[in-house]
């Protein structure tokens, strides 16, 4: 990937609005005793919902499990107390790894597979499913970010949500079947077998919860999207969910196994251990392993291996097992005023003086005023700033999301299921409006949690409360019926090569045929931007 979606959501403070106190909820009311295939779980009750968190759906992934493909549990006797969060995948310290909290943090550690579950009751509901998968890229990350919390998802759709952790960045994705040969087989996508065993274990035992296990909706945002992405195109996801919807997180291609064989032999490298004694790495203290990942300072991702995956997700077209997945697919209007932003707080100081300087190295020179001035053109009072997310964003995140839905309309013209397409539209007013519609504003809408994310859409208000019930019931309505057409949105028709009809969150929605026509035109000259070609590869 040419750019870092680390920084997916800016810091969450705890708090329920700006200058609020902390969340606080009464947990003291347990749940019924849950029977799991592994053993019985009880958690709390909070404002009528279920909640049961860190039930294992992996053993430890230390020592000799350590770059294996995920064992199951250790079965437990007796009923197993699930209030807290279990451990957060290993990764660097700080929020993302944390969850947003103020106190009582998840720890970080190896033991790390696990999920968390709301439902209405346990009980023999057989309601819709949605699996959340956690953003962060492949490196960073944790189901139990505060942002991600089930409740009122639960409440308002009476469905069962469902957030995981997983392995990341090096232990996750450490390709070293070709210096260990069979035994590390998969080893390149261990975060992702990681994925199919947590959805393997949705399968098996959320009847238990009150969920069907026949009508499961993956989803996800920035990193999250991508791990959709890929379960769509992976043989041994296939089966194990419904249907798929990509936030912000178009996985087009993955890394090869050369350049995935290069990697680990650097950081054997790193480590001073020989190539021919790489099991040493499974005995290293887990900081030594992540501390030598940092120093190679490059990712470690999802491979083409050739025993998870043959080829690449979607490119050259959709994969054969998302011919029957129903999809959404869709990005914020300028992602990247998030990314770029953070990294480089100058660019909401450019002025159209320099807005052709700042925009030359992300394309060829002669399209840029071309660019500029089909932005304007969509937003005639938009600042050089503006002008300046809005390009990057659609020769990154927009190009990639309008590449993957074009293939998957290829495939349901076909015969294939139908894929829909949408752009947040809706701008913040956090920091004067500066910041436009960046990467992650879809989220406090998603999980209807904006209460707890003043720090990323402001405060509680009408326009706050359109926005939720039309992403919410959107998303909703999608994961009852496959169909995201609501009440609270126009008519919604699927993507096709024709038309290409998107809905544009905002207040109020629209379903617009071909928003912005000739820019796409303009930009379908560029690759994707995971070859590396923006953003300093």
């Amino acid at each position: 990937s040419g750019y870092s979606d680390i920084r997916n959501l800016v810091p969450f403070n705890g708090t329920r609005e700006p200058g609020g106190g902390t969340v606080s909820r009464d947990e003291s009311v347990d749940s019924a005793v849950v029977t799991t295939v592994d053993g019985d779980v009880q958690g709390c009750v909070v404002d009528g919902v279920s909640i049961f968190r860190g039930i294992p759906y992996g053993a430890s992934t230390s020592g000799a499990n350590r770059f294996r493909a995920p064992q199951s549990p250790e079965p437990w006797s007796g009923v197993r107390e699930c209030r807290r969060y279990g451990e957060s995948a290993p990764q660097a310290k700080g929020w993302l790894a944390e969850g947003g909290f103020e106190g009582n943090r998840p720890q970080i550690g190896e033991d790390c597979l696990v999920v968390n579950v709301w439902t209405p009751r346990p009980d023999g509901g057989r309601r819709p499913v949605l699996v959340w998968l956690h953003g962060g890229g492949f490196e960073a990350g944790t189901g139990s970010m505060m942002l991600y919390d089930g409740t009122n998802v639960v409440r308002r759709g009476d469905v069962v949500v469902v957030t995981l952790n997983h392995r990341l960045g090096v232990m996750g994705h450490l390709h070293l079947a070709d210096l260990a040969g069979d035994d590390f087989a998969g080893s390149a996508n261990a975060g992702f077998l990681d994925i199919v065993a947590a959805l393997r274990w949705v399968r098996a035992n959320i009847a238990a919860f009150g969920g069907d296990p026949g009508n499961v909706t993956i989803y996800g945002q920035s990193g999250g999207g991508r791990k959709v992405s890929l379960a769509t195109a992976a043989p041994a996801a296939e089966g194990l969910f419904r249907r798929g919807i990509v936030q912000s997180g178009s996985q087009l291609r993955l890394t090869s196994r050369e350049r995935a064989d290069e990697l680990a032999r650097r950081l054997l490298d790193r480590l001073e251990i020989p190539h021919a004694d790489v099991r040493r790495l499974q005995q290293l203290p887990m900081v030594d392993v992540l501390r030598a990942a940092r120093a190679v300072r490059r990712r470690y991702a999802p491979t083409i291996d050739g025993v998870v995956f043959d080829r690449h997700p979607w490119e050259p077209d959709a994969p054969a097992s998302a011919f029957d997945v129903p999809m959404m697919i869709g990005t914020c209007r300028t992602e990247l005023s998030s990314q770029i932003g953070l990294v480089d707080p100058t660019s909401f100081d450019i002025t159209d003086d320099g807005l052709v300087d700042r925009l030359s190295p992300f394309m060829e020179r002669g399209d840029v005023d071309e660019a500029i001035r089909l932005a304007r053109v969509a937003s005639p009072d938009a600042s050089a700033a503006e002008v300046f997310f809005t390009v990057t964003t659609q020769l990154t995140y927009w190009r990639d999301s309008v590449v993957q839905t074009e293939r998957k309309a290829a495939q349901a013209a076909g015969g294939g299921a139908p894929v829909w397409s949408y752009r947040v539209m809706w701008r913040t007013p956090i920091e004067g409006g500066r910041r436009i519609t960046p990467h992650s504003t879809d989220l406090p809408f998603v999980f209807d949690n904006v209460e707890i994310a003043g720090h990323m859409v402001g405060a509680e208000t009408d326009e706050t409360a359109r926005m939720t019930e039309a992403m919410c019931e959107s998303w909703l309505a999608f994961a009852r019926t496959g169909d995201p057409n609501n009440a609270a949105v126009p008519v919604w028709r699927p993507y096709d090569l024709g038309t290409r009809t998107v809905m544009h969150f905002d207040v109020p929605c629209a379903a617009v045929d071909d928003p912005d026509a000739e820019t796409r035109e303009l930009i379908d000259r560029y690759p994707t931007q995971q070859l590396g070609r923006f953003l300093g590869g």
